[in-house]
């Protein structure tokens, strides 16, 4: 019965003789150090990659130039719609080309009041609305302008509209500028952004269609 012989050391060239335990420990754990340093420089690809497969996704969502603008509403269309809904004649004034209104809608507060509503935007891109309220009250009227004080009174269409001039005033939001007034059965708010002459034309047309309203 043959007995097997002793495995000889492997003779490693760099050095010219077998290693020794100690440098063959040293050896491997050098090794293993470098695939774990690639594999996490390879997982610290896959996570940039990823993040930036997100930001491109979104980028893809969010910018759409393709996406056509919103249709103005036809002001005039939407308060013939509501008018069964109410008692009051609702208005619709009558601006020139360039105005564009984004919203018209009937609402009713939590004080029980029905207001009727719509927001423009001006051909300056500033922002006018009016408010039409229903058998408001004073205390609706405050609330409204989150009482903004008076600051002087205007004639326009016949009508006096009281001024609340908050242009100074620090960040008065859609409030900068508001106009009220009382015409039978409505109490009017006109609030916005807008200068001086676009103000005067969209307090001229609202004076109007509470004329031909009443």
């Amino acid at each position: 019965m043959s007995r097997k012989q002793p495995r000889t050391p492997r003779v490693v060239a760099e050095l010219g003789r077998p290693e020794t335990p100690e440098e063959t420990a040293a050896r491997k754990a050098a090794a293993s150090r470098r695939h774990r340093e690639n594999q996490t420089f390879s997982n610290l690809v896959v996570a940039v990659v990823a993040c930036l497969a997100v930001v491109l996704v979104m980028v893809l969502v969010v910018l759409r130039p393709n996406v056509s603008p919103r249709e103005p509403i036809d002001v005039a269309a939407a308060a013939a719609a509501a008018q069964p809904t109410v008692d009051e004649p609702l208005i619709a004034p009558d601006l020139p080309e360039g105005w564009a209104s984004n919203a018209a809608e009937i609402r009713t507060g939590g004080d029980d009041v029905t207001t009727w509503y719509a927001g423009y935007v001006t051909p300056g891109e500033q922002f006018l609305s009016f408010t039409q309220a229903l058998d408001a009250n004073p205390t609706w009227l405050a609330s409204a302008i989150e009482e903004a004080p008076q600051t002087g009174e205007r004639e326009i269409g016949g009508l006096t509209w009281r001024e609340h001039d908050q242009r100074d005033a620090e960040d008065p939001g859609n409030l900068a500028y508001v106009l009220t007034t009382e015409a039978d059965a409505s109490t009017v708010v006109i609030a916005g952004t807008a200068d001086d002459d676009e103000l005067q034309t969209f307090a001229e047309a609202v004076s109007a269609a509470l004329a031909d309203a009443g």
